[in-house]
């Protein structure tokens, strides 16, 4: 039976023009590729080295660069997060980059105050949302609200704290039980800068009988002017890094960055990175490409937290130690 013709016609390919594979410019090679981890060395090291030099992994390696370089040279490390770094139970690593000098600064959004000041008086935090919200009891817990609202309302009249300090300083007051896992406190002891960011109608305690509206806006104002004062210092290099919020942080840095730019500051030259589970809109333009766009490099990791943030500490604390050894 004859062919059937097709009504269309195919181009020739007789006539293309190839090249050697040993001229064409590849970019993957053996020597890029992973090494597998003698799991009898406890060389962490050895462990980073086994890693393939490709994609995000090479890029995930000159990010902690950026950061251990910053602190070399004594410009600023920025940490913004949400409330989930706290929600598993990540606050021992961030407050250990604090203590070692490496974290020069730490904004949050309110969720995460909530879950530090819960953790630290209460030993627990993170309430069952889809169980307590059937009964109408989700967010009510009477001391959480009364304790932070509490703090707020004394401190707006009474001093010219902002809201991460004042909750810090109270912390510490009362001797909360554990208050060795406290960001906000840890960072009021080492006077690390420590912001509270807070949308009003947000957060579990915006939903109780002690809110204060003036209270927490105020005191959530003086806190953005205190973020935007370390912003400034971000002239020339320094490094921000933003873990898990999608929105709130990111609109955050962008305004502080225009208000230090509009004052004559020369913020640029920096290096930022976004870290969270899924790609979203605002971390990619307000903190990993706008602010860049002037000079600088903008980095974008997704996964987990409680897997990244253990391994992302790691290998800055690990660097961190080798430049230290390498200046002595």
């Amino acid at each position: 039976m004859a062919k059937r013709s097709s009504q269309y016609q195919q181009i020739s390919l007789n006539k293309i023009k190839t090249i050697s594979i040993l001229s064409r410019k590849s970019k993957v090679q053996p020597k890029d590729f992973a090494h597998t981890f003698d799991t009898d060395s406890d060389s962490f090291d050895a462990f980073l080295q086994s890693f393939p030099n490709i994609l995000m992994s090479e890029k995930l390696h000159e990010f902690v660069l950026h950061v251990v370089n910053a602190r070399k040279n004594n410009y600023p490390v920025i940490m913004m997060m949400g409330a989930h770094i706290i929600k598993t139970g990540l606050s021992p690593l961030v407050i250990d980059l604090i203590q070692l000098g490496i974290i020069t600064a730490v904004a949050m959004n309110s969720a995460a105050a909530i879950h530090d000041v819960e953790t630290a008086i209460w030993g627990q935090t993170s309430e069952d949302v889809a169980v307590n919200l059937l009964d109408g009891t989700f967010g009510m817990s009477k001391e959480t609200g009364e304790f932070i609202n509490g703090v707020l309302n004394e401190n707006f009249t009474n001093s010219e704290f902002g809201y991460g300090e004042s909750l810090g300083n109270s912390l510490m007051k009362i001797k909360a039980k554990n208050l060795r896992y406290s960001i906000l406190a840890n960072c009021v002891m080492g006077k690390i800068p420590v912001t509270v960011h807070a949308a009003i109608g947000t957060d579990i305690i915006h939903q109780q009988p002690t809110m204060n509206g003036a209270a927490t806006g105020e005191m959530s104002f003086r806190d953005f002017k205190i973020f935007a004062n370390t912003v400034k210092e971000l002239t020339g290099g320094g490094v921000v890094m933003n873990w898990g919020s999608a929105v709130i942080l990111p609109e955050i840095f962008l305004k502080a960055l225009t208000i230090v730019r509009n004052l004559g500051y020369k913020a640029n030259g920096f290096t930022t990175a976004n870290f969270d589970m899924n790609a979203h809109y605002r971390p990619l333009q307000n903190v990993v490409q706008r602010p860049t766009q002037d000079g600088g490099q903008g980095y974008y990791f997704i996964g987990h937290h409680e897997i990244m943030f253990p391994l992302v500490s790691a290998m800055i604390k690990q660097k961190y130690n080798v430049q230290r050894r390498k200046r002595k």
